[in-house]
């Protein structure tokens, strides 16, 4: 067939195609549906620039391949060259009257799991290889494209640089344990030492090492240098945990800033996310409103809520005194010391503010060793910011710029110097005070989407017994 100019269906749809009305086009994409008669066919073509399909008729009487209209089924690839016309029918202004089709791939309807409609959202992720092209997944996946373009964007824009950190590292940056090891020692026969433990000085890297659980140490040392980068990037968790909010592989965005106090901190997160979640208000209404219709009916007000309002702040401790009066019933008693659950999160922000909150000032016990000591000595300058639904969006702190007391830390809570000798030396040399934060993409992921399940909203996940794809 003769070869035309490609148009996207999204170009055909949102923007002004009238110039092309009476003219032969050419799309190329997946069928959706077929329905029609004996006279004509009506198919739905999704290239996946769009949430929406375009509609193409053929005139069965005056279609010559008879082989290939019969394998026009739902799923099949084509690539059709036809008359761009107003549309007769309600949804859509233009359609393709159908000159010529060809057929890149047939999809057996008996054999084609996504047949049929309706499948439920734990059968797809079983066929994580085919369900981008539902419309759901097709609408989360260019949601999650809009947003890790408006990251870049937003940063850029405000004078910051994106610095790659390490994927394999010696460290554990929060200190939690749970990391993925990293080896090339033959598992059946390892090196041992005379202590009878694996001699992890004949790895490859000559020590122990695992995948990375933050980028956030060494971005410290990019801010140290640079004043302001960020990183956007895998991180890994070896966590035995199967709950909806859980992933073993997913994407962290850690800026971290030279001479910001916790207040500018603060300030970066709220303009950060509002920017973000109005982006994708501009950008991606058609994913939206879908996702909206099908899964979630209030995800655009609470977007709004975002946006629209002034991030209410107070300090864990009045956090826990609220919550001790609310008279509500929680699951996870509330007192002074204790590690917020998402209910807690929830009700301050759902019931008592009705707006996003930022808690300062936790405990140091329940905080990490970096995060710079209050003048009481019993809190640090920590930062959560809570949205509704998710509770905990971002963590952050300003960091712990003291050489003395960075070490007194380490020391307290029994990690080992050798690890972090490089850490620590920054605070010898041109120590400054300094600040970040850490949002977890798919946690944001969930918040715009409307989803459930963290699975739902990356391609491929990476969970316990789940690696096939």
């Amino acid at each position: 067939m003769r070869e035309l100019q490609r148009h996207r269906v999204y170009d055909l749809l949102k923007k002004d195609s009238s110039h092309l009305l009476g003219k032969e086009v050419n799309i190329k994409g997946w069928v959706r549906t077929r329905r029609g008669s004996k006279h004509v066919a009506f198919i739905a073509v999704n290239d996946g620039s769009i949430i929406h399909s375009i509609q193409v008729v053929v005139d069965i009487q005056a279609f010559k391949d008879e082989e290939v209209l019969r394998n026009i089924t739902t799923g099949a690839c084509i690539s059709v060259n036809g008359t761009l016309v107003e549309s007769k029918g309600k949804g859509q202004a233009v359609e393709i009257k159908a000159t010529k089709i060809f057929l890149y791939g047939a999809a057996d309807p008996e054999k084609y799991p996504l047949q049929k409609k309706g499948h439920t959202l734990e059968f797809l992720r079983e066929i994580a290889h085919l369900r981008p092209r539902t419309n759901t997944f097709g609408a989360i996946f260019r949601i999650r494209h809009a947003l890790s373009f408006a990251i870049h964007k937003f940063f850029n824009d405000n004078g910051f640089f994106y610095l790659h950190t390490p994927i394999i590292t010696g460290s554990d940056a929060e200190g939690a344990g749970a990391m993925f090891r990293v080896t090339t020692l033959d598992m059946k026969n390892p090196p041992f030492t005379k202590e009878g433990e694996v001699d992890f000085s004949k790895d490859f890297f000559g020590k122990e090492t695992n995948l990375t659980v933050s980028g956030q140490l060494e971005g410290e040392l990019g801010a140290l240098a640079l004043s302001n980068i960020y990183t956007f990037g895998p991180t890994f968790r070896a966590e035995n945990s199967h709950t909806s909010r859980h992933l073993s592989e997913f994407w962290m965005i850690e800026p971290e800033m030279a001479f910001y106090d916790i207040h500018d901190n603060m300030d970066l997160a709220e303009s950060f996310l509002k920017y973000l979640i109005r982006y994708l208000l501009d950008h991606c209404t058609d994913d939206l409103e879908f996702l909206q219709k099908m899964y979630d009916k209030g995800l655009t007000e609470r977007l709004h809520m975002i946006v629209d309002n002034e991030f209410k702040r107070l300090t864990y401790t009045q956090a826990i005194e609220i919550l001790e009066g609310s008279g509500q019933a929680f699951e996870f008693p509330v007192s002074w010391g204790v590690d917020l659950q998402s209910e807690h999160e929830r009700y301050l922000v759902e019931k008592e503010f009705g707006c996003p909150v930022i808690l300062t000032d936790y405990p140091r016990q329940i905080k990490a060793f970096y995060m710079k000591l209050n003048d009481d000595g019993n809190t640090v300058r920590a930062m959560d910011v809570l949205f509704p639904k998710i509770g905990e969006i971002v963590g952050g702190s300003q960091r712990e710029e003291n050489y003395e007391k960075l070490h007194g830390r380490i020391r307290e809570m029994g990690i080992h110097e050798e690890e972090v000798w490089w850490y620590l030396e920054t605070r010898k040399f041109g120590t400054a005070p300094h600040s970040g934060f850490g949002l977890g993409f798919e946690r944001l992921m969930l918040f715009v989407t409307g989803m459930g399940n963290i699975r739902d909203v990356i391609p491929f996940p990476r969970a316990p017994q789940n690696a096939d794809f």
